[in-house]
């Protein structure tokens, strides 16, 4: 059997991060060509790490993040960060930019997100993003609903990532009122350093939630022995197949 098209051993760097594709900006970074002294805000800033890339740039950058953790990390950095839901943004015209990297995956009301979005920028403005897409983690994701159905469990309802393809994505933006300029999803392998039981239990521990403590790791171990076939190069490194949707969107001058 011929290994899937997004497993390309030694296609990345051997610092890959473990458990995001933060480093991996350049692509959304160019298209969101940023000038100085625009007025951006970066929905989902999480620990302000790359809000404050931005800032450096001479942009005057809002984060806004949901997590209490988060927030208190990216002010840390000396960053102006406002704590709220993306779902609920409340902001009108204020902003050149709206970003967001690696976090709308979270917010399943697409539609208000986008809405909030469009309502926060000057005409002319521009939404930005990347994030992952349809198909992300799919045989991972096949492999820990295939391990909680032998034990009679129904992942189903434990999906919490909001993973649309282009074009859905597209009809989300245009329904707000964007004009979309660019939009593209593709395959980003993430080749880790870890195990891939460590990167699952970080990056999708609301599936281990339903199993008792005493037996995730003998689950961990099983849904390791299903991806080893499709996940792991013969030097025992994992990727995952991770995929991503990347877009430019503008409100209308």
């Amino acid at each position: 059997m011929s290994a899937p098209s997004f497993f390309r051993p030694g296609s990345e760097p051997p610092d890959t991060p473990t458990h995001c594709i933060a480093r991996y900006v350049d692509g959304v970074l160019g298209l969101l060509a940023l000038k100085a002294d625009e007025q951006v805000l970066d929905i989902g800033c999480g620990d302000g790490c790359l809000s404050a890339q931005l800032a450096s740039q001479g942009a005057g950058v809002v984060g806004f993040d949901i997590s209490p953790e988060r927030v208190v990390a990216a002010r840390a950095r000396g960053l102006d960060v406002k704590r709220g839901n993306a779902e609920e943004l409340y902001f009108h015209q204020e902003f050149d930019v709206v970003f967001s990297h690696d976090a709308l995956h979270e917010m399943h009301q697409a539609n208000e997100v986008a809405i909030g979005a469009f309502m926060a920028l000057k005409p002319g403005g521009r939404f930005v993003g990347e994030f992952p897409g349809s198909g992300h983690a799919a045989l991972i994701r096949r492999a820990l609903h295939g391990a909680l159905e032998r034990r009679s469990i129904d992942g189903s309802e434990l999906e919490r990532w909001y993973l649309p393809g282009a074009h859905e994505y597209q009809q989300v933006l245009e329904q707000a009122g964007f004009h979309v300029s660019h939009i593209s999803w593709f395959e980003q392998p993430l080749v880790l350093d870890v195990p891939i039981a460590q990167w699952i239990n970080e990056c999708c521990g609301h599936f281990l939630q339903v199993v008792p403590a005493p037996m995730r790791t003998a689950f961990l171990d099983e849904v390791t022995e299903d991806l080893v076939r499709d996940l792991q190069d013969s030097s025992g490194r994992w990727t995952v197949d991770a995929t991503r949707l990347r877009f430019k969107a503008h409100r209308k001058a």
